[in-house]
């Protein structure tokens, strides 16, 4: 039971460890956008998608699933001390790796020669000049896909041997670097024109992952002393690993993983190949139609991303303890657990979705002064908050406990009712891109439907759905009115939009802690995963309201 309860701990531990890593380098992320996209604007941010959306696909194709399917491998043949397996393993995994990898960045990479030929000697630059505008951007970007194809092998193999400290450094060190140099091209590029601006801003993804690979490099050449010894006392007579099976085991469990996150991937295609037509057809000229774009996935996407990040990177931390109950067959356990990542889930998600959707304009002004157009984005999209990251951690919840199928499958009928949504609502010139926003809330809200059915499937259990949504929901609205009335209030006083919004943002917080402590909306497990958490449970305890 000691050697149980050690192992579930570990897991947490190395998820929580990851966790953190996940948040620093959203953080990292999101703040890096900010002086990005007061640099190349709207339009530029529009180049940038586009370019982006196609790089990772590429990048999914080579790269998503690996890691987890490679400590998969190693994990097994570790806990078993087969140290030879182990090594087979990583080198066979390099070795495919970086060949596919390869190949797909010189797929990118020609295909963009190929595109960019085509539009220039068949006279498409202006009808395709979205697409057009983004192929600086795709050179940059090409190599990246073979880099990041690398590092997904040591990170893989590092998380088998259950350590996640080299993943975490090199995903922290490999956003520093993408955010320093993305902002340094871009300003350095700008001067050549907008579309050089975003190339710049895309070459810092290259030089991040170059970091960041070093980095995880010279980790995997500290150990190698302890290599040598492993190998040397892994005396035992098995047999080992043939490459076949190993290709075989990888395209078991990575395959699925890819086209799950493929899939999504594909969602942005959908809006990428519709919104240039469809924003078209209703009479917008080019320069408006990248800018909307840009504003779509340069603001929406950047600003609605980051509270997903936060709450499911620190429920997730419960997921492969919640696959080790179903293993065990302790449904009660799996029932508890479950309601709880989902609680934390919607503690943090919810009162975002509320937020900024009151906030959503006084929020860009305030990050973006010189390009400050988009708010309506931000309040129309607060909602599909809620139903990204239920998605998101169900999808992982299926994923933990084997089920690799289901998320697959529920992602491609999610994403298939974009396209009519799109279709029609994109084309309504008072809509406009709100369109894309709308289909995008109906893909996750379908996803979240389906992933909970095949959970329940999967399982038997269904989550207190009552105790999940109920309880934040009516404090967020109770903060949501604060929060809008305070902000009036602020700036009657002092009409500074980045003072009024900061002292909302405050309030909000504040009215939507004691809202919650009010209805006894907290649980001491849904805290204790929380930053500051027991200090939380002290404070409410003392009054009574946990």
């Amino acid at each position: 039971m000691d050697a149980k309860k050690s192992s579930n701990a570990s897991f947490v531990k190395m998820a929580a460890i990851l966790a953190v890593a996940g948040i620093l380098t959203r953080i990292i992320g999101f703040l890096y956008r900010l002086p990005l996209t007061n640099m190349i604007g709207d339009e530029g941010n529009g180049i940038y998608a586009a370019g982006y959306n196609v790089y990772n696909f590429f990048l999914i194709m080579s790269s998503a699933g690996l890691p987890t399917a490679i400590s998969r491998m190693i994990a097994e043949k570790a806990a078993i001390g087969q140290y030879r397996n182990v090594k087979k393993i990583f080198n066979y995994s390099m070795l495919v790796s970086a060949g596919i990898s390869l190949f797909l960045a010189l797929i990118m990479a020609g295909g963009t020669f190929a595109f960019q030929r085509f539009c220039e000697i068949g006279g498409h630059t202006q009808r395709l000049y979205l697409w057009y505008s983004s192929i600086y951007c795709l050179y940059s970007l090409a190599p990246t896909v073979f880099i990041v194809g690398v590092m997904s092998v040591y990170r893989g193999y590092f998380q088998g041997l259950q350590t996640t400290v080299p993943t975490s450094v090199s995903q922290i060190i490999e956003q520093i670097f993408n955010a320093v140099f993305s902002v340094f091209l871009a300003w350095l590029w700008m001067k050549y024109g907008i579309e050089y601006g975003a190339a710049g801003g895309t070459a810092g993804t290259g030089v991040g992952a170059a970091a960041g690979l070093g980095v995880i490099f010279i980790y995997y050449l500290a150990g190698s002393k302890q290599r040598k010894r492993l190998l040397k006392e892994d005396t035992k007579e098995y047999d080992l690993e043939r490459g076949k099976d190993i290709s075989i085991n990888l395209i078991k469990i990575s395959v699925p993983m890819i086209i799950g996150t493929a899939i999504f991937s594909m969602t942005n295609f959908v809006d990428m190949a519709m919104v240039e037509s469809r924003l078209a057809a209703a009479g917008f000229d080019h320069d408006t139609v990248v800018k909307l774009y840009g504003q779509l996935n340069g603001k929406y996407v950047t600003i609605t991303t980051m509270p997903v990040s936060i709450s499911t990177a620190i429920a997730i931390a419960v997921i492969p303890s919640i696959a080790a109950s179903v293993v065990r067959k302790e449904f009660n356990e799996v029932k508890s657990k479950l309601d709880t990542a989902l609680r934390v889930t919607m503690i943090l998600s919810i009162p975002a979705a509320f937020g900024l959707g009151v906030l959503g304009t006084p929020i860009l002004k305030m990050l973006f002064p010189r390009h400050a157009e988009g708010g309506s984005l931000i309040t129309a999209g607060g909602l599909s908050i809620i139903f990204l990251a239920l998605s998101l951690i169900l999808t992982g919840v299926l994923q933990g406990i084997g089920n690799l199928k289901a998320p697959a499958l529920n992602s491609l009928w999610s994403a298939l009712i974009k396209i009519p949504i799109n279709y029609v609502l994109i084309a309504i010139p008072q809509i406009n891109i709100i369109g894309a926003i709308i289909s995008t809330t109906a893909c996750y809200f379908m996803c979240s439907v389906l992933n909970l059915i095949s959970l329940k499937k999967e399982t038997g259990v269904s989550p207190d759905y009552a105790g999940i949504l109920v309880k934040p929901t009516i404090a967020s609205v109770i903060m949501a009115v604060f929060c809008f009335l305070s902000y009036k209030l602020f700036y009657m006083i002092l009409p500074s939009n980045t003072i009024a919004t900061l002292f909302a943002i405050v309030v909000a917080v504040l009215v939507y802690f004691i809202a919650m402590a009010l209805i006894k909306g907290f649980r001491r497990a849904d805290l204790n995963m929380l930053p500051m958490g027991k200090k939380l449970i002290r404070i409410l305890e003392k009054y009574n309201r946990i």
